[in-house]
């Protein structure tokens, strides 16, 4: 009994160092296999959620878009509200994705939809557009991704065009306006509205 036991104890620890052996290296090395034990740190501004289509009609609505506005989405998805933009009104409209496959999903409903001649989609991270040549700006972020936002809206935009988020809003910079709409589920959303104030002159 006692010889048999210490026979199993030596094979177990026997096996034991065998396994440490043949781990792949580049495991204690921080290579491949545990980066994926690791999450990794990546720009993220927004799950993607689709806007209900009753609530793109409201912020569209709510921005007062015309034909002869230009419409950026920041943060695009499926491409729904400038190509809701562009067939309701005529406006032109660029989206703007991280997501290379909802940029391909929204290049494909513009195409079903008619409007591929009056809107275009971009894969681009947000933080990165230059959003001078917009009349309208629609959102649909987390607040952390407003507030990041935020300043190149103000400084960028041209005055009187206008800015809509979708429930969730940039802080202390008060709205021109607040709605609260109702979905088609009952779920009340959110929308803030501001305009660009006229420019102060400099000193």
């Amino acid at each position: 009994m006692h010889r048999r036991g210490g026979f199993q104890l030596l094979l177990v620890f026997g096996l034991a160092v065998w396994t440490l052996l043949t781990i792949d290296p580049q495991f204690w090395a921080g290579g491949s296999l545990a980066q994926e034990l690791v999450p990794q740190e990546e720009p993220f501004l927004a799950p993607f959620v689709a806007t209900p289509e009753e609530i793109v009609d409201e912020m569209l609505r709510l921005a007062e878009v015309r034909k002869d506005d230009l419409v950026y989405d920041l943060g695009s998805g499926d491409g729904r509200i400038v190509i809701t933009a562009a067939r309701r009104y005529g406006a032109r409209g660029v989206g703007y994705e991280i997501d290379a496959d909802l940029v391909h999903r929204s290049r494909e409903n513009a195409r079903h939809a008619g409007v591929a001649h009056l809107v275009e989609f971009h894969e681009q991270d947000v933080l990165t557009v230059d959003l001078s040549p917009a009349t309208v700006v629609t959102l649909y972020l987390f607040r952390e991704a407003n507030l990041k936002l935020r300043p190149r809206i103000q400084a960028q935009l041209r005055p009187e065009s206008r800015v809509v988020s979708h429930d969730f809003d940039m802080g202390d910079w008060r709205p021109g306006a607040t709605h609260r709409v109702q979905d088609k589920t009952g779920r009340v959303r959110t929308l803030y509205f501001w305009r660009i104030p006229p420019r102060r002159p400099s000193p």
